[in-house]
């Protein structure tokens, strides 16, 4: 009994360094929010608590948030590091610290940020603020900001905005390999630029790593990624690699016109255009190659600046599918990417008469692109 009663006492004695912690809404109201961004593969994540104009007693803080609630420059937050002798930045927001976060590595205002999760700090300033990026991301707020874990710190000047009651953080300008980050408040807008130096070089990674996977058990996806780079006019010479697993990978290549016409973009990209040619007429007499995808692949070739070896396609149409639509369109389009507006417009009347009944569309367009040839103007 003795041995009881003195462990029940040695763990109550425990029991308060034992509490868990329970659940509460936010600190002063200030709601927790995430937002994120892709740019292309790489994902950029903010991570905030959002004060509003408004104080918790409704008071409306208007005109009183930069310079005041906000103070310019660093200020002594009277806790944690913060003092007189060692103030403080903004923890850009309410509450623990505002976390930045990228997957790879990103440029921030053109300078380099190394792929990892940081403490968002920032200096405002009335003409100039400093952001800051900061090792430690899980402190509350900037009271135990340390300048000596700084990665990266850059200039930005904010700007005049429409009314923002809550403290947020958006993105605009959103193209595959750059964005703006953008805080925006009571009557401010801070925009932040964001971008990758090098997005095509990680999309080929990514095919790299993909392909030696389940994925390059399907030869449409070599496909895929030999397209990629000749769009991107990037790593020609392991999209060539890539062609050949297409058509002659064990168990996986296919011998088709697809996968030949793949492989001759690529030898067309590195300027191999005698070897292009041969195998792109190679692909035309396959039993496979059908009316439109040769067609399509003459309008892709014009759209790559080969309007020779368009209309070369455009008569291996014709002479394989004769008077089917649409080679007459081809062949139009072919002597109009020549100049030959006179011999473009024989075809365009051609086409014209078997254009599909019912096709309003392409009716229109041919007629559309008569009278564009009859004024020696090029309908591509």
């Amino acid at each position: 009994m003795r041995i009881k009663i003195l462990l029940l006492t040695l763990l109550g004695g425990f029991l308060p360094f034992l509490h868990a912690q329970v659940t509460l809404p936010p600190s002063g109201g200030n709601q927790k929010a995430e937002v994120a961004q892709w740019m292309g593969l790489v994902e950029v994540r903010v991570t905030y608590n959002s004060p509003d104009v408004h104080d918790p007693k409704g008071m409306d803080r208007t005109g009183h948030i930069w310079g005041e609630l906000v103070p310019f420059g660093l200020a002594n937050l009277n806790f944690g590091n913060s003092t007189a002798e060692n103030p403080s930045p903004w923890r850009a927001g309410a509450n623990e610290n505002t976390v930045f976060q990228c997957s790879h590595d990103i440029l921030v205002e053109g300078n380099k940020l190394p792929a990892g999760k940081y403490g968002l700090h920032m200096i405002p300033g009335e003409s100039d603020w400093t952001v800051i990026f900061n090792r430690d991301y899980s402190a509350w707020g900037s009271y135990f900001y340390d300048e000596k874990k700084d990665v990266l710190r850059v200039t930005v000047k904010p700007e005049s905005s429409n009314y923002t009651e809550w403290l947020t953080y958006g993105f605009t300008d959103r193209l595959l390999d750059e964005c703006t980050l953008n805080l925006e408040w009571e009557n401010l807008r801070l925009p932040i630029h964001l971008s990758v130096e090098n997005i095509h070089e990680l999309y080929v990674e990514s095919l790299q790593k993909e392909l030696q996977g389940q994925a390059g058990f399907n030869y449409l996806n070599y496909v895929s990624a030999v397209n990629y780079c000749v769009q991107v006019n990037s790593h020609l010479e392991l999209a060539l690699k890539w062609a050949e697993k297409a058509i002659n990978e064990p168990f996986v290549g296919q011998k088709n016109f697809t996968t030949l016409t793949t492989k001759a973009n690529v030898l067309l990209a590195m300027g191999r255009s005698k070897e292009a040619t041969k195998i792109y007429m190679n692909a035309i007499d396959l039993p496979d190659a059908q009316v439109f995808a040769i067609h399509n692949l003459g309008r892709q070739l014009i759209q790559m600046g080969d309007p020779d070896l368009a209309l070369e396609i455009f008569k291996a149409n014709a002479k394989r599918f004769p008077d089917q639509w649409p080679v007459n369109v081809g062949l139009m389009r072919g002597y109009s990417a020549k100049g030959n507006y006179e011999k473009a417009l024989k075809y365009a009347e051609a086409a014209l008469k078997n254009v599909p009944e019912g096709d309003l569309l392409n009716l229109e367009n041919i007629r559309s692109s008569i009278q564009r040839l009859k004024q020696n103007q090029d309908i591509n």
